[in-house]
């Protein structure tokens, strides 16, 4: 993308990618309940609404994307620089880092959860297209996603010491969680404005004729 809003679709791009698979394929369902599995809802949380879900005792089945850290891509960085100095405005190129948290009031339901996000997003590691969600509400002038772009999504390959240590940082107990990586989403500086007609040139031209004339 492009604009002030990339981080921001980006996860709501995740979050609608997540909650499509899970209304297509629930883990849920329950033989000996014949009907409609109840919902998985995806949510994007802050710290404050994992320490909420985090104190409650039996959780509805829930999974949360949560957006611990944002890095500039640094094997892009140099070429878009580039580009942007051309164009007469910035684009930054940045790496996304989540963590996906399955909830449940048992082990064996956050598994479930689990294992169903794992098996959408490996069918779909690509944002690309209508895959990408455009946020309303922007100014005119802000950049949005081009026809080209993409987002790739992978299981990040981080240190169980490393989780750890993001969980220390969190108001919540260590809970059945996965990195992953958003990359490569982009922040685009707004559109230059057009430029202005060249006044000067035919006032000259309407002076020549002028002088011919004579």
């Amino acid at each position: 993308m492009s604009g002030l809003a990339a981080i921001t679709a980006t996860g709501m791009s995740l979050q609608r990618a997540l909650t499509a698979a899970f209304a297509e394929r629930s883990p849920l369902v329950d033989e000996a309940a014949p009907g409609a599995p109840p919902a998985v809802p995806v949510e994007l949380v802050n710290t404050r609404r994992l320490q909420e879900i985090g104190e409650t005792t039996n959780p509805t089945p829930l999974i949360t994307l949560y957006l611990y850290r944002i890095d500039v891509d640094k094997s892009m960085r140099a070429s878009w620089a580039a580009a942007g100095s051309v164009e007469g405005r910035g684009r930054l190129p940045l790496n996304l880092h989540y963590l996906l948290t399955a909830w449940a009031g048992d082990a064996a339901t956050e598994q479930r959860l689990m294992g169903r996000a794992l098996q959408a997003l490996e069918a779909t590691p690509v944002l690309t297209g209508p895959l990408l969600l455009a946020p309303a509400g922007l100014p005119a002038d802000e950049p949005a996603w081009e026809a080209q772009e993409a987002v790739y999504l992978g299981i990040e390959d981080l240190p169980t010491e490393a989780l750890m240590r993001i969980f220390d940082t969190l108001p919540v107990d260590h809970q059945l969680s996965v990195p992953y990586c958003a990359r490569v989403v982009r922040i685009d500086g707004r559109r230059p404005p057009p430029p202005l007609p060249v006044l000067d040139a035919q006032v000259r031209l309407h002076s020549l004729r002028a002088e011919v004339q004579r």
